[in-house]
């Protein structure tokens, strides 16, 4: 069941959509994109059926969009909101970050400075529609660099199918026929889809707190 909180952050107040596991073993923290919320199909199946399997899911929906504007502020913004509102998650259980487009690109300038020992990067957007030339790479392998990294995208993410992403030392997972928005075409299955995404994030968490704890 989820239960939301509001905590303040220096660029406004931020809700945490909160979805706890019995007794956790870690704490998964995600964030949204510029066009849709904490309810987007991923985010929403994540919270479902991680903490079942022992993990805490906390969905952070960002001041501008609880404001109720239209559009996303600047990145400084963003991560000066993201990092506030996650200094107000108990630090009892490893934490891992991350988030879907826009709340990817946080997660990832930002993993390092939150004391997460992994950054879980869903439909990340490698470059803007049609624009190849505008790569967002550096985010992504920074984060890398410092941190194990998963990128989970749609095969048909107009924003960066999986064949564009450059060699970085993360790891890849692609979900078939999957778009931007992990919506799948036709000859595909939704439940298929969301099953790829969740089992590849456990999978991923599952290897981060066994190599964190070692």
């Amino acid at each position: 069941m989820t239960t939301y909180t509001t905590v303040a952050t220096p660029v406004g107040d931020a809700r945490l959509w909160v979805d706890d596991a019995e007794r956790p073993w870690a704490r998964c923290v995600l964030g949204h994109g510029a066009g849709g919320g904490p309810d987007a199909r991923d985010l929403s199946a994540l919270a479902r059926r991680l903490p079942s399997a022992g993990v805490s899911v906390i969905r952070v929906e960002q001041p501008w969009r609880l404001a109720g504007r239209k559009v996303a502020p600047r990145p400084p913004v963003l991560d000066e909101a993201w990092v506030a509102a996650l200094e107000e998650i108990p630090g009892d259980v490893p934490l891992v970050v991350g988030g879907r487009s826009a709340g990817a690109r946080v997660a990832c300038r930002t993993g390092a400075a939150t004391g997460a020992v992994g950054v879980v990067a869903l439909s990340f957007p490698l470059h803007p529609p049609g624009k190849p030339e505008r790569s967002r790479q550096d985010e992504l392998l920074g984060a890398a660099a410092v941190l194990p990294c998963l990128v989970v995208q749609g095969e048909r993410d107009t924003f960066g199918r999986p064949e564009e992403f450059p060699a970085g030392g993360y790891e890849l997972v692609r979900v078939p026929g999957a778009d931007h928005g992990m919506k799948v075409g036709k000859g595909h299955d939704h439940q298929e889809a969301m099953t790829t995404v969740v089992d590849a994030v456990e999978t991923f968490l599952s290897g981060v707190i066994t190599r964190a704890a070692g």
